[in-house]
């Protein structure tokens, strides 16, 4: 089932260039459908054998064996509110790889692969009851379908400090305050990339999706100087308008045009790589690597003005 399922992955995935997104649909222990992007997902399989290790997080389900490495495999359903799966012999595993980990996910229910636009993937509401594990929903054939912020869920069991490095801390040093974006739709992810950049001396806008962080940009198109950005910041995927679609709005847009664009997301791959020279952008950075992230940025602001205080 699994192999025929994602048997057309690849061409899926090519969607996102055009701000069309495909997900995987599945249910975790009652009718309601979740998803996640196929542009992660390695692999579906049917429940594996766990291995339980003494003192892990609660939402450890395990350890399995997946194509000769041991990888964490997460109670999603428990993640989510819903009954653990755990001791579920019917449940699935979608394998998935983020941030150039692997990790596998225990869902109760495989549905289908599903593309929608990005325009149609809206940030819940709170009334909804999801909380910051859902970070989109759209409907899909009439049915509600709740997006989950993986990264969220992975950031709850991975509570490891991400800090700079002492040597990148060093080269900040002495670098004039700049402004950046910063376009995420999870939370967790945005309050990481501004902690980071605030380290290096840089001020930060957020935004929660591509279409927020275009607004902002035109309207700070016409600011005072000091109060433009001189970088963008952005996640690949991302309800509404996804980065490769914003930062192809943004070489398209004369006053926008030569804004530095550092795309930034767990998505990694070949395919990828090539998407982001494809749109323009100037840099793709894998999540999450502080050094590697801050170093990216320090690259793509104006060199300091000689004779400023400061510098």
């Amino acid at each position: 089932m699994g192999s025929a399922l994602l048997e057309k992955v690849e061409w899926h995935t090519r969607l996102a260039g055009h701000n069309r997104v495909a997900m995987l649909l599945f249910r975790l222990g009652d009718n309601q459908l979740f998803g996640i992007n196929v542009f992660k997902v390695r692999e579906v399989l049917r429940r594996t054998p766990l291995e339980r290790m003494p003192g892990a997080h609660k939402l450890l389900a395990g350890t399995g064996e997946y194509r000769g490495q041991t990888i964490p495999v997460i109670d999603l359903a428990a993640a989510l509110g819903y009954a653990s799966l755990r001791q579920t012999e019917s449940a699935h595993l979608i394998v998935t790889e983020f941030s150039r980990s692997v990790q596998g996910f225990l869902v109760a229910d495989l549905q289908r692969i599903v593309h929608c636009s990005g325009e149609s993937l809206v940030a819940p509401t709170p009334s909804l009851g999801f909380g910051p594990q859902v970070n989109a929903v759209t409907r899909i054939d009439g049915a509600l379908v709740a997006i989950v912020d993986v990264e969220h869920i992975l950031a709850i069991i991975d509570t490891a400090p991400h800090e700079l490095s002492a040597r990148l801390l060093r080269e900040a040093d002495g670098h004039r305050s700049r402004r950046a974006l910063v376009a995420d739709d999870s939370l967790i992810a945005r309050r990481r990339i501004v902690k980071v950049l605030n380290q290096i001396g840089v001020e930060c806008v957020v935004a929660q999706d591509g279409r927020e962080a275009l607004d902002r940009l035109l309207e700070l198109a016409d600011a005072p100087e000091a109060e433009r950005v001189d970088v963008l910041v952005s996640d690949i995927e991302m309800p509404r308008m996804d980065g490769y679609a914003l930062t192809r709005a943004i070489r398209e847009t004369p006053a926008l045009r030569q804004l530095k664009v550092l795309l930034h997301s767990s998505i990694s791959g070949i395919f990828n790589e090539e998407m982001v020279k494809e749109v323009n952008a100037d840099s793709f950075v894998a999540k999450f690597q502080p050094d590697l992230l801050a170093q990216a940025v320090l690259s793509l602001l104006p060199e300091p003005m000689a004779g400023v205080e400061g510098t």
